[in-house]
């Protein structure tokens, strides 16, 4: 129920999570172990996460296409890394109609593969080119470690896809659109990201290189929020996807993929939920105002709707929702809005209606330092100012939490103290073998190598081999 506290973030932020979820209506378990179900809450969250994406999509050319669930398995098999990395994940059909089928069906893990046969139909020449896809769909990955929308059997995402005829382009393609999820971290979610490359060991199954953007939880381990990869000519060369040039050579493309999926409704609550529930940031809240009414009696309450009509059509540019359900106090309505996170609340009671004013409660600042009373004219403007702080206001707040636990250990001894309190940002040697022992011994990972780099050469932080770069190491979901 609303009005029972959750388990405190620090005393068990995994619970904390998994209560928050169910009790924000986000989300449910599904009948099927690893699935979930997103109810109605969590879908409007997601929708204003798709719209501002694709909005971004759209601007920088893409458009938007939908591809088959089932894919060949012989598809997968035709790129050797691409194949092995999927394998354990992998949901297999061998029946369809009651009979046994001639070749498998591998559940849509990911759509490369699909991608790549059609585009080797389509693309004939250097004038088909570029090829700029979006798919918004579903995939099936078989994990065996769930949790709602962090880790899932079945997930909701986007992925793009892209041809090039040039190297260049593809890759200056998979980093623009890693800048385009960076922009939408920050600027929508007011999730603060680090941009970076993955190592060797971390990247995706088919890429020459990967990229991603990594966010700080609020407990302090990493998230990689959207991952962008150019594919070089890897996937061109096992589909045959090949042009003719401007000289009437036949060439095989370049391509890059990337993708950001309901994991970041994951990220969104852990970076900026508290105690008494999600903190959702204004630019993406399914309802940006919650209006409720305070009466005591028929009269009252008369009056009272009749100022909350005249209110509700005054905010009518924003998300709002009145909260006009009978039997439940409305002490009982503001802690279930707290507790799903909605930025602005505004009261209505008798003495309001009588003054022309309203209560404005700000959901990141709980208690007597978020309210204030405001003239009911005007009101549409408060609020838009309102909406503005807030998205600003939580999004400095994580901005200091992350800057406050990435530290610049000193030898490993440091290293390790300081993946306990967050991230570790020091010189890496760039090796596998490393990069497995350290992972071994202190649980963390390399999460990315940063593009700002401080320059200059250093000695890896484990085995003190020279190392040209620094990277950011943490525990991660």
């Amino acid at each position: 129920m609303a009005d029972e506290q959750l388990v405190s973030r620090s005393e068990d932020f995994s619970e904390w999570y998994n209560q928050l979820v169910l009790r924000a209506e986000l989300a449910d378990y599904a009948p099927v172990r690893g699935c979930m179900v997103i109810r109605p809450y969590g879908w409007a969250l997601w929708e204003n996460i798709q719209a501002a994406l694709d909005r971004r999509f759209k601007a920088t050319g893409h458009v938007n296409a939908a591809f088959p669930l089932f894919i060949p398995k012989s598809f997968l098999e035709r790129e050797r890394e691409h194949v092995k990395g999927f394998a354990p994940e992998l949901a297999v059909v061998t029946i369809g109609g009651g009979e046994q089928l001639e070749e498998p069906l591998i559940v849509r893990p990911t759509s490369e593969t699909i991608i790549g046969h059609m585009y080797a139909k389509w693309i004939k020449s250097y004038r088909d080119l570029p090829v700029l896809l979006n798919l918004w769909n579903n995939v099936v990955r078989w994990e065996l470690r769930t949790k709602l929308f962090l880790r899932t059997t079945e997930f909701y995402w986007q992925e793009g896809h892209t041809a090039h005829a040039t190297a260049e382009e593809a890759e200056a393609e998979a980093l623009r659109m890693l800048g385009v999820y960076a922009d939408f971290a920050e600027t929508e979610a007011a999730v603060p990201v680090v941009k970076g490359r993955k190592s060797e060991g971390e990247k995706f199954a088919g890429a020459v290189r990967s990229y991603s953007i990594e966010a700080m939880m609020g407990d302090t381990r990493a998230l990689q929020a959207g991952t962008s990869h150019f594919l070089g000519d890897n996937f061109a060369r096992a589909f045959e996807i090949r042009f003719l040039d401007q000289e009437n050579t036949l060439q095989y493309c370049w391509t890059s993929s990337w993708g950001l999926s309901t994991r970041f409704i994951g990220a969104i609550i852990m970076v900026h939920g508290d105690d008494k529930g999600l903190v959702l940031p204004p630019r993406l809240a399914p309802y940006q105002v919650v209006i409720i009414p305070i009466f005591k009696n028929d009269d009252e309450r008369s009056e009272v709707m009749a100022a909350i009509e005249r209110i509700r059509e005054a905010l009518s540019e924003f998300r709002v929702h009145v909260d006009g359900r009978d039997g439940l106090t409305p002490g009982f309505k503001f802690n279930e809005w707290e507790m799903r996170g909605v930025p602005v609340r505004v009261e209505v009671g008798p003495n309001d209606v009588a003054q022309g004013t309203a209560a404005l409660a700000r959901r990141d600042r709980p208690g007597r330092e978020g309210k204030t009373t405001v003239p009911q004219e005007g009101l549409a403007a408060a609020v838009a100012d309102l909406l503005r702080d807030i998205q600003q206001s939580v999004f400095q707040r994580a901005l200091e939490f992350r800057s406050s636990h990435v530290h610049r250990p000193r030898d490993y001894d440091e290293f390790r103290q300081a993946l306990q309190d967050g991230w570790a940002e020091a010189w890496w040697c760039g090796e596998a073998a490393c990069e497995a022992q350290i992972k071994e011994e202190t649980k963390a990972t390399t999460r990315i190598i940063p593009f700002e780099q401080p320059g200059g050469r250093g000695e890896c932080i484990h085995c003190q081999q020279p190392a040209a770069e620094m990277a950011l190491f943490a525990r991660a979901y």
